[in-house]
């Protein structure tokens, strides 16, 4: 399943990590892919490095941990740390699979169950840089408003269209789920949308009370921790 996360970064928070954006240092996009992605890949990369990547990181960090459609949506177990990339005119990275698992600086190793893009250009300042996901649905074109956060399965096969004009920045990372089945993760995630609808609608009630039971008890029986 692919979810829309919106207002993960609110219009003040974003126009301040795009200025530090703007004074840190970049570099090939294609020094953190393999050999396969290398050869699809054309944008650039804050350098990881730098200090003011450390700070902008933990800022993307501490933004979707506090948001709870992204914790409802992904139930994350770990998240790897956010990383920052620009597309300028005629930049692409063309159809590409991300690798299962990922280094971790705290886990050792992590399993990638859910890729992560947190746009920070408003759609209308640039030209193309659709962020495109094959699914079992079929081809899904996505160019979120700037604070907006696109998640999705990392199975699927996506791409980033070439930008035409303008300048495309975003912040991108990967999720292990505590539930690693997309199916599950789903059912669960509609579970507890409807708990909420039904609290905001009618209050606290034994029914609201019993689903959110069994909730927990489906959590409990297919989470790995």
């Amino acid at each position: 399943m692919m979810y829309r996360i919106p207002g993960v970064l609110n219009a003040d928070e974003v126009r301040l990590l795009v200025e530090e954006l703007d004074q840190a240092e970049w570099v090939d996009g294609r020094a953190t892919v393999g050999a396969q992605g290398a050869q699809v890949k054309q944008n650039q990369q804050v350098d990881t490095r730098s200090e003011r990547y450390v700070r902008l990181q933990a800022k993307v960090l501490e933004a979707v941990n506090r948001h709870s459609l992204f914790f409802a949506a992904a139930l994350p177990k770990t998240i790897s740390s956010p990383l920052f990339n620009r597309y300028q005119q005629q930049e692409t990275y063309g159809f590409h699979v991300d690798g299962a698992v990922r280094q971790h600086p705290q886990s050792g190793w992590m399993r990638t169950d859910l890729s992560a893009t947190l746009f920070l250009s408003a759609p209308e300042s640039y030209e193309g840089g659709e962020l495109t996901i094959n699914d079992t649905n079929g081809q899904h074109a996505v160019k979120l408003p700037a604070g907006d956060l696109v998640l999705y399965p990392s199975s699927s096969l996506h791409c980033v269209t070439p930008v035409t004009s303008g300048v495309r920045i975003a912040s991108f990372m990967w999720i292990q789920s505590m539930i690693r089945d997309d199916k599950r993760r789903a059912m669960l995630f509609e579970l507890d949308g409807n708990i909420q609808s039904l609290k905001r609608r009618y209050g606290e009630s034994d029914e609201a009370l019993s689903l959110l039971n069994l909730y927990h008890n489906l959590l409990r029986e297919w989470s790995e921790i």
